[in-house]
């Protein structure tokens, strides 16, 4: 089992092995936290959704249909763009 000492400023070191499996680097951040009484080391998850990159990307759709229908206009362009005409 990996093990770190603790420095006089409260400091640990988090083994290779823990860093590799949890995905941490250098400068990462960490959450401790209390789970049935166990504390768990885990990366800390950003305040921001990792998805409001993208609201808005995409048009919005009443429907199905309309999903579908802008699906098949998508295909259509890029067959035409490639020269074969299908």
């Amino acid at each position: 089992m990996p093990s770190s000492s603790v420095s006089s400023k409260g400091q640990v070191t988090i083994p290779l092995e823990i860093r590799n499996r949890l995905g941490i680097k250098e400068g990462d951040r960490v959450d401790f936290v209390v789970e049935d009484g166990k504390t768990v080391l885990r990366p800390a998850r950003g305040g921001t959704d990792p998805f409001a990159a993208y609201i808005g990307a995409l048009p919005a759709f009443g429907s199905r249909e309309q999903v579908v229908e802008w699906v098949r206009d998508l295909r259509e362009d890029r067959d035409d763009e490639d020269g074969t005409g299908e």
